[in-house]
């Protein structure tokens, strides 16, 4: 989606329409967390302290977000990009995978589907999408970018490798800005550059990690796209604008994440064994805890509970990174003793009628409360990247 937030934002009131807008908080701790492209032209970008981003864009408008609306939109494009394929990865709540490739008899070629699913958000939300049509993930995500805002770019197989060689390295995943420095410091600039390395050489100046390189500067990417239904896991994590120096805080941003894991896990009907917390600090230390549960689940309450209890067991100390995932699913069944066992029966009531109330209203349209911090006012507080995962 082409600059989601903000787009939502102008959509929903016009007067924002044609003007710079900044979505976040405006405080003295206050991160952009989307930048219109009327703002982008004055270097304003998403994850920039809004001080700097005002400095840059005096005129610009800061709004404060609103993730109801966000996620309500969001889940809707989901679901029109089900209409083209069951295979349907989400990155994050504004971008996706979408594997079309056992569509074509039915809906067209590549590029059909793509300028169909363009149409089909324009007109039933308003909102723009820039779509990437590539025999691979990789390249799709390259070409998705290259003609924003409101583009459609294609790469055949064809002469693939010679459309890429032009690419900045910086474009690669995985090669950061100190990766960039040491390439370019080896006459790699571009993907060409790349292209004419053999995969021992990368691997023999850059290390071992560098030898997937070699293949993706050709476009060459074997990855499948992995849908939540046949996902071996589904997870959201948020990274933090700045460090959470509050566990309660951290513990709100947390059950959200539970929440949607849950809804997710209902609406596929699958249950989860297995449990794991994400969490990074801010010395960027990464620990990751898990938990075998005795029985399956889709229950809210046993996530969070044993979400919880992982994330306590961790000595605390400011978080960059929070996350959640569900793994080892099996299929939901009807249980046997729900009939006898009312807090069961109740406990799923409740479930349903959260999750019908969130898909009609939006995705803060209710919630639990972990802490002094509610859900809405801990994420207003901490504006970061957010990641909703299938692996």
């Amino acid at each position: 989606m082409d600059a989601f937030f903000a787009s939502v934002e102008q959509r929903d009131d016009p007067s924002l329409r044609g003007r710079p807008v900044l979505v976040g908080g405006r405080g003295g701790r206050g991160v952009v967390a989307a930048a219109s492209y009327e703002a982008r032209k004055s270097g304003c970008r998403s994850a920039m302290p809004m001080a700097e981003a005002v400095r840059r864009c005096p005129a610009a408008v800061i709004v404060p977000p609103s993730f109801s609306r966000y996620e309500a939109d969001s889940s809707r494009i989901m679901e029109i990009l089900e209409t083209a394929s069951p295979l349907v990865e989400p990155l994050s709540i504004d971008e996706a995978f979408v594997d079309v490739t056992g569509s074509h008899r039915l809906l067209g070629d590549g590029p059909t589907i793509a300028a169909s699913l363009k149409r089909a958000i324009k007109q039933e939300l308003g909102l723009n999408a820039s779509v990437g049509v590539a025999p691979c993930k990789f390249v799709a995500k390259i070409a998705s970018d290259l003609e924003k805002p409101d583009g459609l770019t294609v790469f055949g197989e064809e002469g693939l490798a010679r459309r890429l060689a032009s690419l900045p390295v910086g474009r690669m995943w995985g090669i950061g800005p100190k990766s960039k420095a040491r390439f370019e410091a080896r006459g790699v600039r571009t993907f060409g550059d790349l292209q004419k390395w053999s995969e021992e050489s990368l691997v023999a100046s850059f290390g071992a990690a560098s030898a997937r390189f070699h293949d993706l500067a050709h476009g060459r990417d074997d990855r499948p796209v992995i849908g939540d239904r046949t996902a071996k896991s589904v997870g959201h994590e948020q990274t933090f604008g700045v460090d959470l120096a509050d566990p309660q805080e951290v513990e709100a941003v947390l059950l959200r994440h539970v929440e949607r894991v849950a809804a997710r896990l209902r609406r596929r009907d699958r249950r989860a064994r297995s449990i794991v917390v994400k969490i990074r600090d801010g010395e960027f230390v990464t620990n990751t805890r898990s938990r075998t549960l005795g029985e399956p689940t889709d229950r809210t309450d046993v996530l969070w509970e044993t979400a919880r209890t992982l994330f306590r067991e961790w000595t605390f100390r400011p978080v960059r990174l929070i996350g959640m995932a569900a793994e080892r699913f099996e299929e939901a069944v009807p249980d046997l003793f729900s009939g006898s066992d009312e807090e069961n029966a109740r406990i799923r009531r409740l479930d349903a009628a959260t999750d019908a109330i969130r898909d009609r209203f939006g995705g803060e349209a209710i919630a639990r409360t972990a802490s002094s911090f509610p859900p809405d006012q801990a994420r207003n507080r901490s504006e970061g990247d957010e990641r909703r995962a299938s692996d």
